[in-house]
């Protein structure tokens, strides 16, 4: 599938709100963009390609970002709450102050990771991978989540 530019994105949210439907962009590639305060609720981001993606400050509350792959991506500040984020690939992502309540992380890779500062209440991390670089908000207990610390 062709890539996609920031203005197409906006443009398909845009009929698709208008329209009443949800927005689904399964599978395109949408690397490099910027989409900083992007409002994407609900939207099917699964198995896209968000890599190095500027998402600051989006609304992507309830989103679908399965097995997304968000390496480098800037979701800083990000409303993540209740996204599904189950395998996806987070790899140096910075997730700095973002709301994750609730949100569905399982399996998703999160090595290097920056979660500083996020909203965790409530999100699921069993069987998420992290390693020595992950930085996890002050005062998190890792180790009851069920998350998995891997080099």
């Amino acid at each position: 599938m062709a890539e996609l530019t920031e203005t197409e994105v906006l443009g398909l949210d845009e009929m698709a709100r208008a329209r009443g439907v949800v927005l689904d962009l399964h599978g395109r590639n949408l690397s490099n963009l910027g989409l900083y305060r992007v409002r994407l609720p609900g939207a099917n981001l699964s198995g896209c390609d968000l890599s190095q993606t500027n998402l600051g400050n989006a609304d992507l509350t309830g989103t679908d970002l399965s097995r997304a792959n968000l390496s480098g991506a800037s979701l800083r500040g990000a409303l993540l709450a209740g996204a599904k984020l189950g395998g996806a690939y987070l790899f140096q992502a910075s997730l700095v102050g973002a709301i994750l309540r609730g949100a569905d992380l399982r399996g998703a890779d999160l090595h290097a990771a920056n979660l500083r500062e996020a909203d965790l209440t409530g999100a699921d991390l069993r069987e998420a991978i992290y390693d020595e670089d992950t930085l996890w908000p002050l005062r998190f207990q890792v180790t009851p989540t069920g998350a998995i610390k891997r080099p």
